[in-house]
């Protein structure tokens, strides 16, 4: 049954809502794909905090204009389906990447940073992106470690004080 007007105004809106608040999109070729890939995908997609969305060409590009984002006109032939990154670009991306390695159907379009459209190669390339999980345990480690020295070496006098002190009193001893 088609949409009606009211349903697809509707749509759009909540479309365009959803691509103003999100830090990228990443545009891809699903055609081939099974529903059960498709599923999989989306559940791995969503598992970061991310959604994946199948929608009508025309309908993206008004959610797209009424957002303020720019796509070129070129990525909107045959199907596409929309990684919509809330949280991590990384993830979604690593994803997407997987699931075109595995079926060897899903293709990458391109990629809508911001405000700057990137083609299908830079996509790919975000796969290579460390994730936000792997992010702030780097930066947990690098904090962690001087505060780590630090406390080694205000300890190590009081190490020393204790290793002299118990060797005098084996000396004593014996």
């Amino acid at each position: 049954m088609p949409l009606t007007k009211t349903q697809k105004e509707e749509l759009v809106s909540s479309y365009a809502e959803l691509f103003s608040n999100s830090q990228a999109l990443i545009f891809a070729d699903y055609r081939g794909l099974t529903v059960a890939a498709i599923s999989e995908l989306r559940g791995q997609i969503r598992e970061s905090g991310n959604s994946f969305v199948v929608v009508k060409n025309t309908l993206a590009k008004r959610a797209l204009a009424d957002a303020g984002l720019d796509v070129p006109e070129d990525v909107f032939f045959g199907p596409v389906a929309i990684g919509v990154c809330q949280e991590d670009i990384a993830g979604v991306a690593k994803a997407l990447n997987k699931t075109a390695k595995d079926t060897k159907v899903l293709k990458m379009r391109g990629a809508l940073l911001g405000e700057t459209f990137v083609g299908p190669d830079q996509a790919t390339a975000l796969a290579d992106l460390p994730s936000r999980e792997e992010l702030l345990t780097k930066l947990v480690g690098s904090i962690q470690s001087p505060i780590t020295g630090l406390v080694n070496v205000l300890a190590g006098p009081m190490c020393g004080l204790v290793n002299v002190l118990n060797g005098r009193k084996d000396q004593l001893a014996a």
